[in-house]
């Protein structure tokens, strides 16, 4: 029954005109036959992209093969995918998924190809630095299709194949203050619970070379830079010292456009736009000289005041919209660690 009903789906897939019915014929083979049939899968998905006439559901099934294929059964395909320029894209991953370091060469080469598109060749050169540890990426974009030609390393490429493609020591996990694995003041904690729930979303997608989501030890550089502009509020100055953001966004019902909470390393800049401006440098009319930005929602800015506190030792933060013609500005919450704890219940 089993091998009727995936022959079936077969003849579907390949009779099939409407990418929307193709899309839901694709989900059903895979779901309901790839545990058990993964192979024969497998066939079916590599003969579409070979020959399929759904001509973008050609490219688009190559992520689907590139999941499923274990072992070098399927190198050959990948091989003559790698010049496809439809395919080369994926077909990457799918060489060294099933060769391994005997991908390095022709990976290398499509690196080094100007007659592949740049997409292709900074792929190539990601795939590469993921699979071998070196640092060919560091400080890229984690999607290699926003690399731009300047940013391929190719020369550090090309001494790696010469030194015989060795393998790299990787990246290290950004560092972090003790407190967060033994939190103890209300600070602590309220960073310790962010940092958790950051943790979450860091093992559902992270790249070490690009590290987002992380609560990390602010430089002596950036903290002089930050103390060279204001005198900041003991609690927010040490948030910034201890658990500096590093690329933190989230998003949800909460913070719908997405929230990106400020680190050490780019809060002066990130005045740029509110109270200082971008190109000249000098002070924009209309903004509250003693307000900080701290984070912001989709340009709204949330902020905390220089002077003013609350009892406890704690600051409010304000909340403006932007884009209304002056900036009015409300309380958002009182205590700021209320306001660490709403961005980690919405991570």
């Amino acid at each position: 029954m089993a091998v009727t009903a995936l022959a079936a789906l077969h003849r579907k897939l390949f009779d099939e005109t409407d990418g929307s019915k193709f899309a839901r014929l694709k989900e059903r083979l895979i779901k309901k036959h790839a545990t058990d049939d993964r192979l024969a899968v497998l066939d079916i998905l590599t003969a579409y992209a070979r020959d399929g006439q759904l001509l973008h559901w050609r490219s688009f099934l190559m992520s689907d093969i590139v999941h499923l294929v274990e072992g070098s059964q399927h190198a050959a395909f990948f091989a003559w995918a790698l010049e496809q320029p439809a395919l080369a894209y994926w077909a990457v991953d799918g060489l060294l998924k099933s060769t391994g370091v005997d991908a390095y060469a022709p990976l290398v080469a499509l690196a080094a190809s100007g007659a592949t598109s740049l997409d292709v060749r900074a792929k190539a050169i990601k795939s590469l630095a993921v699979f071998s540890r070196q640092p060919f990426d560091q400080g890229l974009p984690s999607d290699p299709g926003h690399w731009k030609a300047e940013q391929l390393r190719l020369s550090a490429v090309l001494g790696w194949q010469a030194d015989g493609y060795p393998d790299g020591a990787g990246y290290k996990a950004p560092a972090r203050h003790y407190s967060l694995a033994q939190p103890l003041s209300r600070l602590e904690k309220a960073a310790a619970f962010l940092e958790r729930q950051l943790a979450l979303r860091r093992q559902r997608e992270q790249d070490l070379a690009q590290p987002s989501n992380w609560l990390t030890l602010a430089s002596a550089e950036d903290m002089a830079a930050i103390d060279a502009h204001w005198v900041l509020p003991e609690i927010y100055r040490r948030f910034l010292e201890w658990y500096s953001p590093l690329r933190v966004h989230v998003d949800g019902k909460r913070f719908p456009q997405g929230l990106h909470l400020y680190g050490a390393a780019e809060l002066v800049k990130a005045q740029h736009g509110y109270s200082v401006h971008a190109v000249h440098q000098h002070n924009i009319a209309g903004w509250l000289p003693k307000l900080v930005v701290i984070a912001d929602a989709g340009g709204d800015p949330y902020c905390v005041p220089l002077e003013e506190r609350s009892i406890d030792g704690d600051l409010p933060v304000y909340r403006a919209t932007h884009g209304t013609g002056e900036w009015r500005f409300e309380l958002h919450t009182d205590d700021f660690i209320d306001f660490l704890n709403e961005i980690a219940l919405a991570v």
